[in-house]
């Protein structure tokens, strides 16, 4: 780690200043693929375990690539922290097409990916934004690490 980088840290958790990334990508498969890896990126050099956020945000900008697409526009993916609550934002210009979560079919090849983000998210929606746009966003609790269990380093018999 740099210098630079370092008394940046260490200026923003003096300052209460809350960690934030914001890349706009754009709307194809490749960028929702680039959005998983800065988040990926992001999450590590804050100290933030990837999974399940890593996740989340596949799916999120996945929808956003496929559904939220219109030629020419790009999606906007934003991740911040404040307090212990990690929130991954995805924003893309067809707020005319609003997410639902819904029970795909069985066989179905796809439509389950708000059904992961629901399961994987202690909490998610959707925002209409001025229009064209809209957010879909999903928060996780970041909770403490176990500690690591105590041992003698002894075999026991």
């Amino acid at each position: 780690m740099n210098q630079k980088s370092a008394e940046g840290r260490a200026w923003a958790q003096h300052h209460d200043a809350v960690p934030d990334f914001t890349a706009l990508l754009s709307s194809t498969p490749r960028g929702a693929r680039l959005a998983r890896l800065l988040a990926a990126d992001q999450l590590r050099n804050w100290g933030i375990p990837a999974e399940p956020a890593t996740h989340i945000v596949a799916e999120l900008a996945a929808n956003a690539a496929t559904h939220g697409r219109l030629p020419g526009r790009s999606f906007r993916l934003t991740l911040y922290v404040v307090g212990r609550t990690l929130r991954i934002e995805v924003t893309d210009t067809r707020g005319d097409r609003l997410p639902e979560l819904q029970v795909s079919d069985v066989l179905a090849e796809s439509g389950r990916g708000l059904l992961l983000v629901d399961a994987l998210a202690d909490r998610w929606h959707v925002e209409e934004g001025r229009f064209p746009r809209k957010t879909v966003w999903a928060e996780l609790d970041l909770r403490t690490p176990d500690p690591a269990p105590a041992c003698s380093g002894r075999v026991s018999d």
